[in-house]
């Protein structure tokens, strides 16, 4: 899928409704995870997938009680394709709205967005504050905690697996290689802020 919209466009969006550091480093991290599973999945539409991870959470820091709902408003301001809206809405399919999955990367990004957090987590209790030394048995221990995270939905990462038809362990791998790899990129961006 080929986009109109550029980076620039969508950051600027991003930033006009999402103040938070947090939310901020969330959005970058998920497109720097959506465009390294694009790549590591042979997709040709890196742009496209890193535009939808970036604007997933478009709507949640001002309106968390219309996720989703919000979004296709927000997103015709820069003129998104309904390709970006229904991806950044499927991404709340049977959480906050009716918006199923259908395609690869639609699929992807649900399952990656909750797990990001989960990995996120899990690196800030490291000594080194970084995923970048983490390895899979540890997050997968993580996982099986249900007391760590606990806001890290364990049935949305697993329903986000079914979807794609992979095994949890290759998602928890693909992520986690995701992350290592933009780890410090994310970070500058983030100082940036």
């Amino acid at each position: 899928m080929q986009t109109k919209i550029t980076r620039e466009q969508a950051v600027e969006l991003l930033k006009k409704y999402n103040k938070d550091k947090f939310h901020l480093q969330h959005a970058y991290t998920v497109e720097a995870v959506m465009r390294f599973l694009a790549e590591e999945l042979g997709e040709g539409d890196v742009d496209f997938w890193g535009l939808c991870g970036l604007l997933h959470d478009i709507d949640f820091e001002e309106w968390p009680d219309e996720h989703c709902k919000k979004a296709p408003e927000l997103l015709k301001e820069i003129d998104a394709e309904d390709e970006i809206i229904h991806a950044v809405c499927s991404h709340g399919y049977g959480i906050c709205c009716d918006v199923e999955p259908v395609l690869l990367m639609e699929k992807v990004l649900f399952a990656a967005d909750e797990l990001t957090g989960l990995v996120w987590s899990a690196a800030l209790m490291r000594p080194s504050k970084s995923c970048t030394d983490m390895e899979l048995s540890s997050l997968k221990k993580k996982f099986k905690d249900k007391r760590f995270a606990a806001g890290c939905s364990r049935d949305v990462i697993k329903q986000g697996a079914d979807l794609l038809g992979w095994e949890l362990d290759k998602l928890l791998d693909m992520t986690l290689k995701a992350m290592q790899a933009c780890e410090n990129s994310i970070a500058e961006l983030v100082n940036e802020l």
